[in-house]
């Protein structure tokens, strides 16, 4: 990795996070990054300009710094740097429009006026939230939205993506399972057989990037979200090591999965828009004919 490159995956980082980043959250996005790499990457950027350093109860955060953003913003009436420093603060979570009418004491006709011209200026953007379709807020326009406004990987336009969601979990759990087959007769003895047979999600995480069956980037996030669903299914155990990382091992299941589960109409998304008529119907279900073969 280049020094530019790994400068803007530090940003993109820090973007993500607009209320700051520490040494440890980078580290634990780039687990392959040295000390000495680290620190001097850093230090670039604090030269640059492209963060700002806070103490945190004695640990250093770095919030990332939008030059463009404030010079902007500069000559713009008082209205708009009321408008925009509340968006501003927001973060990546975002403000709703009502929210900044009560706050800067606009008149509708007033705050809508204001949120165009920023909008305009490409200096915010407005965001559906993906449990609210009919709700937009409102954030900085560099920002990425949090998880909890746009869903992360699993949306798409609004829309879950179950059939991808279902892909990456056989594929979790395929890896597991092969790694526990593989060291399954561990000439070490059972126990250590056993320790060896746990993955971490960065593991995971890039046993499925070299596959390539993802157009999306995922995060680590993306798939501890994924093993913890395997976890919840009991087809897979996790434990905390005492550096305090997790760690997850494929299972077998100690009883069969009940007959409804089996079926799939039991874990069907669409079950509640399944008729005998229509659009989506047991005789057209795809997942029914393979459960049948």
């Amino acid at each position: 990795m280049t020094e530019d490159e790994l400068k803007e995956k530090i940003l993109s980082l820090a973007k993500k996070n607009p209320k700051g980043i520490t040494v440890n959250d980078i580290t634990a996005a780039h687990p392959d990054l040295t000390s000495a790499e680290l620190v001097n990457t850093i230090n670039k950027l604090l030269q640059q300009g492209s963060f700002d350093i806070f103490n945190q109860g004695g640990t250093l955060l770095y919030r990332f710094k939008n030059q463009a953003n404030k010079q902007a913003v500069k000559g713009a009436d008082n209205e708009e740097k009321v408008v925009f420093n509340l968006i501003s603060e927001a973060g990546n979570k975002g403000i709703w429009i009502r929210d900044i009418r009560v706050r800067s004491n606009l008149a509708n006709t007033q705050l809508t006026k204001v949120l165009k011209n920023l909008e305009s200026k490409k200096l915010i953007k407005a965001v559906k939230c993906v449990n609210a379709s009919k709700k937009k807020v409102y954030m900085l326009y560099n920002l990425e939205p949090d998880r909890s406004i746009s869903g992360g990987a699993w949306y798409q336009d609004q829309d879950f993506e179950s059939e991808f969601v279902d892909i990456l979990n056989r594929q979790c759990l395929k890896f597991l399972q092969q790694r526990a087959d593989k060291i399954k007769c561990n000439p070490r003895g059972p126990i250590i057989g056993r320790t060896q047979s746990y993955a971490a999600a960065a593991e995971v995480q890039k046993y499925i990037t070299d596959l390539g069956i993802s157009n999306v980037k995922l995060e680590v996030e993306d798939f501890i979200t994924i093993l913890n669903t395997l976890v919840y299914d009991g087809k897979a155990e996790s434990t905390v090591y005492p550096d305090g990382s997790k760690v997850y091992r494929a299972i077998e299941a100690l009883i069969p999965a009940p007959g409804i589960v089996q079926v799939p109409c039991g874990v069907c998304p669409l079950i509640n828009k399944c008729y005998s008529s229509g659009l989506i119907t047991p005789q057209q279900c795809v997942y029914m004919a393979e459960w049948l073969e």
